[in-house]
């Protein structure tokens, strides 16, 4: 039952990254978007769950890199969102 589940938690962090992927590459959503890090964040967490029941450490630790850089990205958009911008054009 154990393997059944995280066999599941592995393909649906496949589908999370490739959705995310196929989204960014049709110009669906945008890599700034919120939807597009979340989705590599909650893929990558899948993938690393996986990877680490298989004891596949090079996976576990690429997919975990990915989540990361999405989880920067993630609260770099947080904290410049509440940042107001300073317009910089010269013009009034």
């Amino acid at each position: 039952m154990k393997q059944i589940i995280l066999t599941s938690i592995g393909w649906l962090g496949v589908v999370l990254c490739t959705v995310g992927y196929l989204l960014l590459s049709t110009k669906v959503i945008k890599a700034e978007s919120r939807s597009f890090q979340l989705l590599n964040i909650m893929g990558g967490l899948c993938l690393v769950a996986t990877a680490i029941d298989n004891n596949d450490m090079p996976n576990a630790v690429a997919n975990l890199l990915w989540m990361f850089i999405g989880v920067y990205a993630l609260g770099r958009q947080l904290r410049t969102q509440g940042t107001p911008r300073t317009d910089t054009s010269g013009t009034d």
